[in-house]
């Protein structure tokens, strides 16, 4: 964001240039998830090139799990300012996302371009009952992580029932589920202090060579005021192009407010996402926001680089004035940036404060009633996107409001069930990749079409 500014040491070891290089090699290995891309960064990282020790990127980790955003691209902004500072930190994060911006963005053109077509419709015949099984698989796994106690399991169900039954809005469940951790970390006593991760082999570059600075006041205020600066300033270019009341102008604004509560990871937030961009904006159908997040499963980088299809088809469709693939491509890149300038804002303003974070109790309580939460909030949104692939798709996208009826039982998908199955055997039973199974899947439909059978 800006200038570091303070003592500091600055790391002779790793040429700027190989840091660069490394990162950039990082992007293209980034599908999978989280756990994936951060297995990718250990592995690079850590083991082979040796930049890091195992403690400090634990360290680093830790405090990025607290964080609002894509952990694992803030892990590699926060990883990339202890080697080389903000600028280090800008090129690790940049890069970590820009091949899936620039992936998405085309698959997204090309949807729109040719989403009618049988061959298209029938890969996304295949990737979209896919997804169902790809979310179910990420309940599950969360849920075996998080919810070791009963009193977790109840906020898992409160917070499913908050948004399937209730419409409690995304935001006000993380901020309960917050508040509730807190209350019960304050009832249980504390538990014993982790012992200190050691594992793996000794890093070339020790952590009294790695950057580091001061947590000044004066360094806050400039990098909070800089920060501001560069994530709103687009932002209102934009709304002055298209207006105040223009989609992008309000895309803009939707996805800024999203950036700052995506605690849980992408499966959480795209629950309210798919809420609001097809319930109250109409940006798109229940259908595509499944087939967005198929695409995005199969791009590298976070999951949350959906927004860009959502965004996209919004203002293809609403252009106002623009040229509706201009308004397109300026939306896709408008909402890409508003989402993630806050994650880069996050690392580098909290950064130095690292240390006073680590063990606090009552944060790592909140924190913790927030995973919980989330493990509801997936479950919900495994619902909504089950019921818009499993039944046909009663929607339609006018030029006003989307809307929505929900399907009936006799329109049931044969296809669509079928495939669903196997990917789910795939990945529970056979414990195939993401990527290996969306392709299977994607074969599948587009088999089916060419048989003849209904896709669309």
């Amino acid at each position: 964001m800006t200038g570091d500014a303070g003592p500091r040491h600055e790391p002779t070891l790793v040429p700027f240039r190989s840091a660069v290089r490394t990162w950039f090699l990082i992007s293209l290995q980034t599908f999978g998830g989280p756990a994936g891309q951060i297995a990718v960064m250990q592995r690079t990282l850590v083991d082979e090139k040796r930049w890091i020790g195992q403690r400090r990127f634990l360290h680093a980790m830790n405090y990025c799990m607290l964080l609002p955003g894509p952990e694992a691209q803030q892990l590699a902004t926060y990883v990339g300012w202890l080697l080389h500072g903000t600028r280090g930190g800008l090129v690790a994060g940049g890069l970590f996302v820009l091949p899936g911006v620039l992936a998405l963005l085309a698959l997204s053109a090309i949807y729109v371009a040719f989403g009618t077509t049988t061959a298209v419709l029938a890969l996304f015949a295949g990737l979209a009952p896919a997804v169902l099984a790809i979310v179910a698989q990420a309940v599950v796994r969360i849920a075996g992580k998080v919810l070791d106690r009963p009193e977790l399991v109840a906020l898992a169900v409160a917070a499913f029932g908050a948004l399937a039954l209730f419409g409690v809005p995304f935001p006000g469940v993380v901020a309960a589920a917050g508040l509730a951790g807190w209350a019960l970390g304050r009832r249980r006593p504390a538990a014993p202090e982790e012992p200190d991760a050691d594992a793996g082999p000794q890093p070339v570059i020790s952590d009294d060579v790695l950057h580091a600075e001061a947590p000044t006041a004066r360094r806050t205020l400039r990098v909070l005021l800089v920060g501001l600066l560069v994530w709103g300033v687009p932002l209102a270019i934009v709304a002055a192009l298209a207006g105040a009341h223009g989609t992008l102008t309000e895309q803009g604004l939707f996805f800024s407010g999203t950036a700052v509560v995506t605690f849980g990871g992408a499966y959480a937030v795209l629950a309210y996402v798919a809420q609001q961009a097809v319930a109250t904006y109409g940006w798109l159908s229940p259908g595509e926001m499944v087939r967005g997040l198929a695409l995005a499963e199969t791009t590298p980088g976070p999951l949350i680089m959906v927004v860009q299809f959502v965004a996209f088809l919004g203002a293809y469709r609403a252009p106002g004035d623009l040229d509706p693939w201009v308004a397109a491509v300026l939306a896709s890149l408008l909402v890409t940036w508003v989402t993630f300038v806050p994650s880069f804002l996050f690392v580098l303003l909290g950064a130095p404060y690292m240390e006073r974070l680590r063990g606090n109790r009552s944060l790592s309580s909140a924190l913790t009633g927030i995973t919980a939460a989330v493990v509801g909030v997936i479950a919900n949104l495994g619902i909504y996107f089950a019921v818009h692939t499993l039944f046909s798709d009663s929607s339609r996208v006018n030029a006003g409001p989307l809307h929505v009826e929900l399907p009936e039982v006799d329109s049931l998908r044969p296809l669509a069930v079928v495939i669903a199955l196997v990917a789910a055997v795939l990945l529970f039973r056979l414990k195939w990749s993401v990527l290996r199974t969306l392709g299977t899947c994607a074969a599948l439909g587009l088999t089916a079409g060419l048989v003849g059978l209904p896709v669309g």
